[in-house]
């Protein structure tokens, strides 16, 4: 709404050399500074606006940008407490105990094409996504997975890698507490170097 995506971007592209990808909030969040945009439809919900509605808006735009297009399924897991996102989709999240309705979800959105699948417990989450869905819905799925909400503490993102996260996002807690950022990274990179896991 401040007009300074593009800033932001440029500034974070003189100080690091990795992709900047955007995981954009509706569909005005758009730059060309950015590397990629994960095209994120909400597999979760039954808002027609933000499973296709929103994305017709923007397929002119991203159609003739320089951005990979990341084509994602977006699952709302409940995290406990009431998220921007659950509010401004009009979505009931998935239980945190449905591992079996995250699973099918999760199935559905990779036989539509979609290329990776977020769940989410939302910005601010008291409940992460749980271990035993990240696994369930890993186990089931060929396609990358990201998760993310409420993750705070290195042991927490290494329980989310260790149950099959790919990638793991982290917002609220680095924004609280910025040197977490670097603990998290050496505890992910020492994961990571295990001959197991490498």
């Amino acid at each position: 709404m401040n007009d300074m995506l593009d800033f932001v971007l440029s500034s974070l592209k003189e100080k690091c050399k990795i992709p900047l990808v955007l995981f954009p909030g509706n569909s005005y969040q758009l730059s060309y500074r950015a590397d990629a945009i994960l095209f994120l439809s909400l597999i979760s919900g039954r808002n027609p606006d933000l499973l296709i509605g929103n994305h017709v808006i923007s397929a002119p735009f991203l159609k003739v940008s320089p951005l990979e297009i990341i084509s994602t399924g977006y699952m709302l897991i409940d995290g406990g407490v009431s998220t921007s996102v659950q509010y401004m989709s009009n979505t009931s999240p998935i239980p945190g105990n449905k591992d079996d309705i995250a699973l099918c979800t999760a199935m559905a959105g990779e036989m539509l094409g979609l290329k990776m699948i977020y769940m989410d417990a939302g910005s601010g989450a008291k409940i992460p996504v749980p271990a035993s869905m990240i696994k369930t819905v890993r186990g089931g799925v060929s396609v990358p997975v990201i998760v993310g909400g409420g993750i705070k503490t290195p042991e927490k993102a290494l329980e989310n890698l260790s149950a099959g996260a790919d990638v793991i996002v982290v917002g609220n807690a680095i924004e609280k507490s910025p040197e977490l950022i670097l603990e998290m990274a050496d505890a992910i990179h020492s994961y990571a170097a295990e001959p197991t896991h490498s």
